[in-house]
């Protein structure tokens, strides 16, 4: 598949991000003194994945030149990137389809009323970049003013431009950073989208630590896991939460929180 310029340049934005995270230390490559920049050069991958340090160094340039699956098996292995980074390494190459801006679907009456039936738990349905389709009232009460002052109701705006979220979130700094990661992940399947490029672009530009982690090009797939957070009456609170995509739309994701408390109670 024909890569664009702009996914050949976020492909060589990310190479270049998983080499300098690579000590010569890791792959068993001499000291050869002080560094200039972090982590491998670019020779001394290419060397490690068996490719030429020149057609290499126009990968990482984004020039328009196509990698073989042989040749990115290769430099996941050696950058030593997870299944998740691996995935969206052959993304960004090309390497599977990139899916067509479009309008996200929208949600079935019956589907929207899914999380009004898990009353008392939080629970709510999003969207891949993040637009909270629908919510109970428990959701409201544990995650405050999620809806903004224009009427939008956006996770990732919530974490990182609502204050509210930083005492809600008791972990904020890695729950923050996960999001990030799984948003990075969910951009990627849709070069060019606006509604991801203008929610990333709101968020570098309204806070300090989405602004410096974006370019560290995290990559992270949604998942269910526990998460502490500070409930109104309550204080500290363990979560679970699960997620469960929906058959027909699998980038909108059902999630739903429990605690072993309440439950108890109940």
């Amino acid at each position: 598949m024909q890569t664009q310029p702009h996914q050949r340049r976020e492909l060589g934005a990310f190479l270049r991000s998983r080499r300098e995270r690579i000590t010569p230390d890791q792959v068993g490559l001499p000291h050869t003194g002080r560094r200039r920049t972090p982590g491998l050069r670019r020779e001394e991958l290419a060397l490690l994945a068996g490719i030429s340090a020149t057609w290499y160094t126009y990968l990482e340039q984004g020039r328009d030149i196509r990698a073989s699956d042989q040749v990115l098996d290769a430099l996941a292995s050696t950058l030593r990137l997870d299944r998740y980074e691996r995935g969206h390494l052959f993304q960004l190459a090309g390497h599977t389809p990139a899916a067509e801006p479009e309008e996200p679907a929208p949600l079935a009456s019956e589907v929207a009323a899914v999380p009004l039936l898990l009353q008392p738990h939080p629970a709510y349905i999003i969207d891949g970049n993040y637009d909270v389709l629908s919510r109970n009232q428990a959701t409201d009460e544990l995650f405050p003013h999620l809806t903004a002052a224009d009427g939008r109701a956006n996770f990732a705006r919530w974490v990182f431009l609502e204050p509210a979220a930083r005492n809600v979130l008791v972990d904020w700094e890695i729950e923050a950073r996960g999001l990030l990661a799984r948003l990075r992940t969910l951009a990627g399947r849709h070069p060019g989208d606006p509604r991801y490029t203008r929610l990333i672009d709101e968020l570098n530009a309204g806070s300090p630590e989405a602004d410096a982690w974006w370019p560290q090009y995290d990559v992270q797939a949604r998942h269910g896991g526990k998460k502490r957070l500070r409930c109104p009456g309550r204080g500290l609170v363990d979560f679970a939460y699960t997620a469960f995509h929906l058959a027909e739309q699998p980038e909108q994701t059902l999630v739903i929180y429990s605690d072993n408390n309440r439950e108890s109670a109940d």
